[in-house]
């Protein structure tokens, strides 16, 4: 198959070329951070850019393994410059390397050389590395496929699917690019394994030394069992310690923080919309790929309308937009977007063909004392309708319009 060209992060990229600026691009394990950097390579051959002026470096590739040390990646690179030409150097999977930032910062003060990272763990890619890097970069959070990436590539394979035959293979294949070249559920059961088990073992046991296992285990499926719903470490502490794994509040804090850490749980603060702050307990959470939920739970726990939420929120942060969970008075906004542009509600639901149902999603809406835009989206293959000034549209639609 094709690779893929993830358009919105290549523009990125693009839009950054021979800027003095880091480029860095983080995400989770597999989620095409490597193919992206190979499109952006072969861009920058198709564009005057001469073979001998791109230094490419795979720290997952055992070739590499010589230069996992910061004084000897940057004898090795430093060894290849060309002086009077511009120098594109791509570190993939830079966090192998300790130290790697005084390298990095050491090649930036140069003026001929344009710096790519990507990484897979957000202790090196969020506050660490504004430490570590100093202001000197900016980063763009790759995430899996999107609904509409993973359709224009389902075409290639079967372009008769409709919308929502292509919406379930999506989320019980898995949103990550490569399960598109697989073709029996055992393969991708057992590619999905292998990235679940790297981020376990490699991400989360090692970093925070881990001794059980099979609790952290646990805890992972009780999160993925329970995404969209209102969550607090205590309540996950005591539900399970009810249910026969005794394990402690901070022990469960510790576990979520590594998960989150990894890239493969979000956590969805709460906002009061009238008094206009954040609440200080009980978050949502939400995961990077619905398939890893199948892998983990079984299909046994089809949640249609929590699984919906969870591929709305992750498009939300997809396009740009900071996310919050609302609450106004006693009732609960599904999602808080904003950006530069300002605010949209979106309220999710598999169906609101029920009047009761319909009447529930509007109600939370009507109480927002403002006038941003305000969306239900549900599965139901009806006309978009409007009440009000709310808009009802079908999710999938919604998906594939960007």
């Amino acid at each position: 198959m094709d690779r893929i060209n993830r358009d919105q992060y290549l523009s990125f990229l693009k839009n950054a070329k021979d800027k003095q600026i880091i480029k860095v691009v983080s995400g989770v394990r597999r989620c095409g951070k490597s193919t992206l950097l190979e499109i952006f390579r072969d861009y920058l051959g198709n564009n005057n850019v001469e073979e001998r002026q791109i230094i490419f470096i795979n720290f997952e590739d055992m070739k590499f393994e010589h230069l996992k040390s910061y004084t000897s990646l940057y004898d090795y690179i430093t060894s290849l410059l060309i002086p009077d030409k511009m120098n594109y150097i791509f570190l993939d999977e830079i966090q192998h390397v300790a130290n790697f930032e005084k390298t990095v910062n050491s090649l930036f003060i140069n003026k001929n050389c344009d710096l790519y990272l990507t990484g897979s763990n957000a202790y090196f890619m969020s506050g660490e590395l504004a430490t570590l890097l100093s202001g000197r970069y900016i980063e763009i959070k790759m995430l899996p496929l999107s609904y509409k990436e993973f359709s224009i590539a389902s075409d290639n394979k079967n372009s008769s699917q409709t919308k929502i035959e292509k919406y379930n293979a999506y989320l019980q294949n898995s949103s990550f690019p490569y399960t598109l070249q697989l073709t029996t559920e055992n393969e991708i059961r057992t590619y999905l394994q292998g990235i679940y088990d790297s981020v376990l073992l490699k991400d989360i046991v090692a970093r925070l030394h881990v001794h059980d296992v099979l609790m952290l285990e646990s805890v992972v499926k009780y999160l993925f069992d329970n995404i969209g719903n209102v969550l607090s470490t205590t309540k996950i502490s005591n539900t399970m310690t009810t249910n026969g794994r005794k394990i402690d509040q901070k022990t469960v804090e510790k576990y979520v923080k590594g998960l989150m850490n990894s890239l493969i749980v979000y956590q969805v603060k709460r906002y009061n919309v009238k008094g206009k702050q954040h609440l200080a307990s009980l978050e949502k959470y939400y995961i990077v790929d619905i398939g890893l939920r199948y892998l983990l739970l079984g299909k046994r726990s089809t949640d249609v309308g929590h699984i919906l939420e969870n591929i709305i929120y992750l498009e939300l942060i997809r396009r740009g937009y900071e996310v919050s969970v609302g609450k106004v008075d006693d009732l609960e906004i599904d999602f808080i977007a904003t950006n530069a542009n300002g605010v949209t509600y979106f309220q999710v639901a598999a169906s609101v063909r029920d009047e009761k149902t319909l009447e529930r999603e509007l109600e939370s809406l009507r109480r927002i004392p403002d006038h941003y835009p305000k969306y239900i989206l549900t599965l139901d293959e009806d006309p978009e309708a409007d009440y009000n000034g709310i808009t009802r549209t079908n999710a999938l639609d919604w998906l594939l319009k960007i």
